[in-house]
């Protein structure tokens, strides 16, 4: 960034802060703070601490940081330059889902965007629902980038040490899930044939947890099939170890019936004579890590979030209300009713249209309050939201026409 530019960013940045202050996480005299600067400097600058509001502002307004961060833990000593000397007092339970660890992220930044909010929703319920958290413990963030973060300060969860985190992590994300422990296979005995016949049993809908989530997938699985051509769909399950062409086409037939979503909801996995066998094949592939279809249906309903940062007892990160110096978006806390409406591009926005000369220097495509910018290299005049967001993302420079 030319000298120009980074005047102008931080003269724009110093407006902000002039006029808006930042939300203040609880207990401030036990957290540490850390600024990124505009300039040149290398790494960030860490190991602070401040005893109130106002003095934290005062700081802010004279150095104009890029990038503001407080501590996720709480210590007896935030300023210590070292973590030993800080003695950890708790920490938050922090969540980040950040587009860079989803599955098949889109290039489009608006798409990417509400792709990540979903993922965020199906976190809230997995901590609701399954884990129990009250929802005026969750606290919502939009990082300013690409993606939320949560944050939790409920009394149980602040002493948690990381290896108790990363059971939370693990029950989120399903590591070491069997789906064996899910599917059950009852012995009914007829008594006036004295035959023995195997019935198949999943969870149902009605049940919790790591049930519900294998039933929904089991029924998009076969709605998935459904929704193939039928050769298509025969060629799918052909793919499976055992699974010929017969048995696969009377699979298929079997589940066009309109019941078979109703069964699969009521748990019940053994539509018709041989279907019990075709299922036991495919989870049998699923655990061996194939039968790709299956997999991806059950990976849907994994949480997907960046695993370090809940296990990391000693995390800082981004302060509510700061602005983010690579897009020029506040980082703008939420509560779980304001998040389905909540859209980034433009309620995360703080600056103005007035026009703005600025010279591009690689190619870029962006959407801003409603208004796409497709740009090229050269000099052109936009609104200052969107100079800011270009400066920022390193795709233009200060000029004059």
């Amino acid at each position: 960034m030319k000298s120009p530019t980074r005047s102008f960013m931080i003269s724009k940045f110093q407006e902000y802060y002039q006029a808006n202050s930042l939300e203040i996480p609880p207990i401030l005299d036990s957290r540490e703070w850390g600024f990124i600067s505009f300039h040149d400097e290398k790494g960030m600058r860490r190991h602070r601490s401040y005893l109130t509001k106002t003095e934290l502002m005062d700081y802010i307004r004279s150095v104009v940081p890029a990038h503001i961060y407080h501590s996720t833990a709480y210590y007896h000593r935030p300023s210590a330059s070292t973590m030993k000397e800080k003695i950890w007092k708790g920490a938050d339970l922090i969540f980040d889902l950040d587009a860079d660890h989803l599955r098949e992220v889109p290039e489009s930044y608006t798409k990417m965007l509400s792709l990540v909010k979903k993922e965020t929703l199906k976190l809230i319920t997995i901590l609701t629902t399954d884990l129990g958290f009250d929802e005026k413990s969750i606290n919502i963030v939009f990082s300013g980038g690409r993606g939320y973060h949560i944050h939790i300060r409920h009394p149980l969860v602040l002493p948690l040490e990381s290896d108790e985190r990363r059971e939370i992590v693990d029950y989120i994300t399903g590591r070491g899930l069997d789906i064996e422990n899910f599917i059950n296979i009852d012995l009914i005995k007829y008594n006036y044939d004295s035959k023995r016949v195997s019935k198949l049993r999943g969870p149902s809908e009605s049940s919790s947890g790591w049930g519900k989530r294998i039933n929904r997938a089991l029924e998009s699985y076969i709605i998935y099939l459904q929704e193939l051509k039928e050769e298509d769909a025969i060629r799918v399950l052909c793919r499976t170890r055992g699974i010929g062409k017969k048995r696969a086409m009377t699979f298929y037939e079997g589940i066009l019936n309109k019941n078979i979503i109703r069964e699969i909801r009521f748990g019940n996995l053994d539509f018709f004579k041989g279907s019990s066998e075709i299922w036991q094949k495919l989870l049998i592939e699923y655990k061996k890590g194939e039968g790709a279809e299956l997999a991806k249906c059950i990976e849907k309903e994994r949480g997907m979030i960046d695993e370090p940062v809940t296990s990391d007892v000693k995390r800082l990160i981004r302060c509510p209300g700061s602005l983010h110096g690579g897009s020029g978006f506040r980082v703008t806390p939420l509560c779980i009713q304001d998040l389905e409406d909540f859209d980034p591009l433009w309620d995360a926005i703080v600056f103005g249209e007035d026009p703005i000369s600025i010279e591009i220097t690689k190619p870029f495509i962006a959407e801003l309050c409603g208004q796409s910018y497709r740009m090229l290299p050269g000099k052109t005049e936009v609104p200052l939201q969107a100079a800011v967001f270009l400066i920022a993302r390193g795709a233009a420079e200060l000029s004059s026409l």
